[in-house]
């Protein structure tokens, strides 16, 4: 059980013809925070309106996004994503969210790809993602990695970055889960935007995609030219993690790694012919007794 925490809301009104609505948590992490913020102002095609909550902001983040006169949110404590997430959307005066965190930098027209897709869609049964790169690779094959343009921000290339992301080798792929995220504002507020049972916040996107898996979107595309360069400056290291995965097991009867491998289809090459859909028979079983143990382990 979560006590519900005291977070003040300062809203402004936006730019009229303002695209997206940008969900930007921080906690003490001004520097990656100003370059994030600089490279929206710098780089996106429309104008769009910036919210940003503040978690303790110990290191004038608070005073900092005061005098730029940004809609924000503000805790005393570390409220973590969800508390913070829902907060600010609350703020939001656009039909679109899209959640960034505050230790990436955007490429040029990152929000024109995503608008394009938008406008491709037939309605507003999508979920959308921005494709992070990475300093370091990994197994996740919706990332785009390694490419080293600098691990902090002061070693930062960001024009060597910029012009990497005009022809980097990275086309559409399945399984949005993860920010840059987008999605329609209706669908955030039925789905009740994020689940604050996983505070601080681990495993809370994939519980995202699911429940926007159960109101009836399938159309969960990662877009490749629609790039952010991801630091990963760790600050979750800072924090007690919460027992996501096993949250997320009890919750919805199978593992998150079901959802990402075989439902979303994470990280694969999208094609259009191919229509997202949950397994049955023995591998939903399999994956119900995987559950099951996740759930009483």
């Amino acid at each position: 059980m979560h006590t519900e925490p005291h977070i003040e809301a300062f809203s402004f009104p936006c730019h009229s013809d303002s695209k997206f609505s940008i969900l930007i948590p921080s906690w003490n992490n001004l520097a990656y925070l100003k370059l994030c913020v600089e490279s929206i102002e710098r780089n996106s095609t429309f104008p769009h309106q910036i919210i940003i909550h503040i978690n303790e902001g110990l290191d004038d983040t608070l005073l900092w996004v005061k005098e730029k006169g940004y809609a924000h949110t503000y805790s005393k404590e570390n409220v973590g994503v969800c508390y913070a997430l829902n907060a600010m959307a609350k703020l939001a005066q656009t039909n679109y969210i899209l959640y960034v965190n505050d230790d990436m930098y955007l490429a040029q027209k990152w929000d024109w790809y995503l608008a394009q897709e938008i406008a491709s869609q037939k309605n507003n049964m999508f979920y959308i993602s921005a494709t992070m790169v990475e300093f370091e690779g990994g197994s996740n094959k919706a990332i785009l990695a390694p490419y080293d343009f600098g691990r902090t921000h002061d070693s930062f290339d960001a024009k060597a970055f910029l012009a990497f992301a005009e022809n980097a080798p990275k086309q559409d792929w399945f399984g949005s889960c993860w920010p840059p995220s987008l999605v329609h504002k209706e669908l955030w507020d039925k789905v009740n935007g994020y689940d604050i049972s996983y505070s601080p916040g681990f495993y809370s996107d994939p519980d995202f995609a699911m429940k926007l898996w159960e109101l009836g979107v399938r159309e969960f595309k990662g877009i490749g030219k629609s790039l952010v360069y991801h630091f990963k400056c760790k600050s979750t290291g800072r924090v007690i993690r919460n027992n996501g995965r096993k949250t997320f097991a009890q919750k919805w009867g199978i593992p998150s790694s079901f959802l990402f491998k075989e439902m979303l289809l994470m990280g694969q090459t999208y094609q259009a012919n191919i229509h997202l859909k949950k397994p049955t028979g023995f591998p939903l079983f399999l994956a119900k007794c995987k559950a099951l143990y996740i759930s009483i382990s």
